[in-house]
Order: C-alpha cells, then structure tokens, then sequence
C-alpha cells in the first residue's frame, strides 16, 4: 500500500488507475456509447506518439447478383478465361496507425500530518477522484471529436413539435438511406430533451417510450435519446447522432504513482499520459449534428 512508500523510493498504481478509469467510464461517459461503451487503456506506453495500429479495407463488398451458367463461361471458350462467380475483387488490407493527440496529467500532495485521514485510503480515494474528473476531460474531448468529424448538419430554428418532427424524420431518412446497421442514437442537450418529452408524439401508442413523472424519454423514432449537458456541445449546436460503437477513444498511462516527497513529510501522488479519439472513414457518414442555425465556434 502507500504507507510502504516509507521504504521504497516509489509506489506505482498504473494499473489500478487503469481499472479504475474503465469503470468511471462506463459509468460516467455522457459519449460512451459512441466509442463502444469503454476506453481503451494501456498501463503503460511504447511509442510516444503512435497509440496503435488498426487494419483497414475500403473496397467495398461486392454482391453478386446472377451465377452465369453461360455455356462459355469457365467452360468452352471461356475456360480459365472467366468464371461464373463474375469478376472477383481482391481483398487489401491496409496498416492505419493511430495517434495520441492530446495529455494528460496529475501532480497532488499528501502530507502525513496534515491529511486527517487514512494514509492508504487518502491514496485511493484521490485515484478515484483523479479517475472521476479525466474521463470528463476524455467525454469533453469525445464531444469534440463527434463534432468535428461529422458528415453532416441538419439545422432547426426553433423547438416547435412540427420542428421536431420533421428533424427525426429526417434524421430517420438519412440513416435508411445511407442503409446503416445498427442501433441510432442521439445525444441531446436539455431544451431538446424537454421538448422531446412534451412532444404529443411521444406515448406509447406511438411505440415511443417516456415517463412524463420522471420527465424521461427513452426513444423517439427510433433513436435512443440521451440528455447531455449543454456544456459538452459547441455553441449553436444541440445535439449529435451516430450509429453505437462507430468511433473508439483511448489512453495509454505513461505513469501513476506515489514518491516519497523531500520538501514535507508525505507522497506527491503523479500521473501523466496520452490520449486520442479514432473513427474509421467510412464511419463518418453515420454521424450527424444539429444545430439551431447559430454558426458553432
């Protein structure tokens, strides 16, 4: 534990502080649907700059629509010529590193005499703080990326229920589409929220779910609502929407632990890493934001 540091120089906690910022994060997360519902971390970094590598494709798939039973197709003629599968596309993947793009860090001070506490608990709880309050910084940085890397913007002017209607129906017609697969999800602030909830749409009759008692919603055409602090949008902007599990955040830990301090009688308790956001290209079309009109800073 901490107090051991007594007698050793340091004590390292990476990969508690790695456990610990997974859980905060699932739990936590206004965005953590977006990248999977976990953050991918590393108790430990090898590169300075690269996070990872993913293997990428984008040929697409080919579907075949008619198996050629032409005389002269792979046979007669035809034969080590064609083939009655039609023409085949060969499969390249490609080697796409991905980068850390911002730090972090931690630098406290736990003084024996001063803390009014358990020395080894004053430890883990402050891990556990420290956790609580970088996955805010990763969800603000997530908020960010989403809308940084979205393919497309729909814009109301104001919240009236015809407004709303017509966004969703939109929104609804984008993704059948762009024919994408999987569950639709939108992230909105609490004017949308609210307004979604008094919508005359949102009962159960219209295979929406909400409490009104509660004032929750649960979907609405479709989407999986989730109200997100106003903060976590740039301004003028009210809402994202995005297919689950298109994007993936991580971090890797280059250090967390506690040193025996020189100038007080205690341990300054360190951290330090990296961390970055990744969605495939392909996935970008599956994301959208909205927006009130308001140019967004």
């Amino acid at each position: 534990m901490a107090g051991e540091n007594n007698n050793q120089a340091v004590r390292s906690y990476q990969p508690q502080f790695k456990e610990l910022l997974q859980a905060v994060f699932r739990k936590q997360a206004y965005f953590g649907e977006f990248f999977g519902g976990q953050l991918q971390a590393l108790d430990g970094i090898t590169h300075n700059q690269k996070a990872f590598t993913v293997k990428t494709s984008d040929i697409p798939v080919v579907v075949g629509t008619e198996y050629n039973k032409g005389k002269d197709v792979a046979f007669g003629t035809g034969t080590a010529k064609s083939s009655r599968f039609g023409e085949r596309t060969e499969v390249i993947y490609s080697d796409t590193d991905v980068n850390y793009t911002w730090e972090w860090v931690l630098h406290e001070g736990i003084d024996r005499h001063t803390v009014n506490a358990d020395f080894n608990g004053a430890v883990a709880d402050r891990l556990d703080l420290q956790a609580q309050a970088k996955v805010q910084m990763f969800d603000d940085h997530g908020g960010q990326f989403i809308s940084s890397i979205a393919s497309e913007t729909k814009t109301v002017t104001d919240l009236t229920a015809d407004n709303i209607t017509k966004l969703f129906n939109d929104l609804a017609t984008a993704y059948v589409n762009m024919e994408a697969v999987g569950q639709k999800m939108a992230w909105v602030n609490p004017a949308l929220y609210n307004a979604l909830v008094d919508h005359p749409l949102t009962t159960t009759s219209k295979s929406s779910t909400a409490n009104i008692d509660e004032n929750g919603i649960l979907n609405f055409k479709g989407f999986r609502i989730k109200e997100v602090p106003e903060a976590k949008f740039k301004k003028g902007e009210i809402a994202y929407t995005s297919i689950i599990g298109v994007g993936r955040q991580f971090t890797g830990i280059d250090t967390a632990r506690t040193i025996e301090a020189i100038d007080f009688d205690g341990v300054a308790l360190q951290g330090a890493g990296k961390a970055g956001e990744f969605i495939l290209p392909a996935n970008k079309k599956a994301v959208i934001k909205v927006t009130t009109g308001a140019a967004s800073k």
